[in-house]
């Protein structure tokens, strides 16, 4: 077992920790929202049809779901900060081959290698920074790292609105991908500090087999809710996002360079504040309320419903753009709260496990599904109508939140650090 850091952890260690594993994490989304920049372009190129467009998606997602409960528990016990350098440089690779694709085999099995680069940084990096971190400050330590959604959302589709129309779709994934090959190695200059440091009181305990810890994910109810409400919410955003540039490109008549402009600028602007308010407030609820990331997530759900729909069926801008506006802040809101309750409800030493079968399970029944779905009902009654599926979604993410919230008291997880 490799050599891990002293639980004195200085504060400035915690913020050079919190500051790489967030420029890595802006990095992944930019390599997971380029594709869907020019994914109109890539329809028309290879003779794609909606439907194999929204595999396209899910072909990363599947690799990533899959391979995330392998990461999991090997993020639980051997060096984090490595496991991350090699996701980071396996994604990266893999982005940059999308590149040299000539059919929809070879962009499809492309698009499942970055699943799996990413299934190991993205199961861990989290269980890094609940060790960087006390519970009192992790909301706002993971508003940082998840305003990296927006940011690097925004970026995939700016930049692939920019390099497209000048180099062509396959330049945007080596400008995109290659550079991180380089930055994996920022990865290895993190601190990798001992499990449950963070915490006030850790106490030690037996390791687990993957099966026990299993069973006792599945038991916790809050733990379960939540994931089951992130599901639904991963539906929504996963398939929307696929489509939006598209959407705004067939329905709303815009060309495709405006689309990921417009797009990639709502995004960021009610990413970041909604991300950043979302971790503020998140922190200051809990401390007065039971499971107030939570309430927080689930309320803010249900406040977007309304917003969404009005968003994809009002007919004249900018009014459409203000609503989208409005359902994305009130959508981001929960992106950093969600994560902490997913963290802080089990035990510390199976926290990158109860990640990785999160992850597992929001993209299995999420996004994994949501682009294919909402492609075979554009294939059958238009994507204006296929659209309409992802409010619906989002107001089931808030019921499940908040029922969770609602049902299940708040109890403080033990430690259990494998040995």
């Amino acid at each position: 077992m490799p050599q891990i850091e002293s639980r004195n952890l200085s504060r400035g260690a915690a913020y050079y920790g919190l500051t790489i594993v967030t420029l890595l994490n802006f990095l992944n989304y930019i390599d997971r929202f380029i594709l869907s920049a020019v994914l109109p372009r890539i329809q028309s190129d290879l003779g794609l049809t909606n439907r194999q467009a929204g595999f396209l998606a899910t072909a990363f997602l599947v690799t990533y779901f899959i391979t995330s409960p392998i990461f999991g528990p090997l993020g639980d016990r051997l060096s984090r900060t490595r496991l991350m350098a090699l996701g980071v440089s396996a994604w990266s690779v893999a982005t940059a081959a999308t590149g040299v694709a000539r059919n929809f085999a070879q962009i499809l099995m492309a698009r499942s290698a970055v699943g799996v680069g990413e299934a190991a940084y993205a199961t861990i990096s989290p269980a890094l920074l609940s060790d960087y971190f006390p519970r009192a400050q992790r909301g706002r330590a993971f508003a940082v790292f998840y305003v990296a959604i927006p940011a690097g959302a925004a970026a995939g589709y700016l930049l692939g609105g920019l390099i497209e129309p000048v180099l062509g779709w396959r330049a945007a994934f080596y400008v995109v991908g290659l550079p991180g090959i380089a930055m994996a190695l920022l990865a290895l200059t993190a601190r990798d500090p001992t499990r449950g440091s963070a915490e006030e009181n850790p106490l030690p305990a037996a390791a687990e087999s993957f099966k026990s810890t299993l069973r006792g994910l599945c038991r916790n109810g809050p733990y379960v809710g939540t994931t089951l409400g992130y599901a639904a919410y991963t539906f929504a955003l996963g398939g929307v996002q696929v489509f939006l540039p598209k959407y705004l490109n067939e329905v709303r008549g815009l060309d495709l360079s405006r689309a990921d402009y417009i797009v990639g600028s709502v995004t960021v602007l009610a990413g970041l504040g909604g991300t950043f308010l979302g971790g503020h407030l998140g922190d200051r609820l809990a401390a007065r309320v039971q499971h107030g990331q939570l309430w927080l997530s689930g309320i803010s759900s249900i406040a977007a419903t309304v917003p969404a729909w009005l968003a994809l069926t009002v007919p004249t801008a900018p009014a459409y753009l203000v609503w989208l506006f409005v359902a994305e802040l009130l959508l981001f809101l929960s992106t950093g709260p969600v994560n902490v309750v997913t963290v802080s409800v089990v035990p510390i030493g199976v926290r990158a496990t109860a990640v990785a079968v999160s992850i597992f399970t929001i993209h299995l029944l999420g996004d994994a599904i949501s682009p294919p779905v909402i492609g075979w009902l554009a294939d059958v009654s238009g994507l204006a109508r296929a659209v309409l599926i992802v409010p619906v979604a989002v107001a089931v993410s808030g019921v499940l939140w908040t029922t969770t919230a609602a049902v299940f008291p708040e109890s403080k997880p033990a430690s259990r650090v494998p040995s």
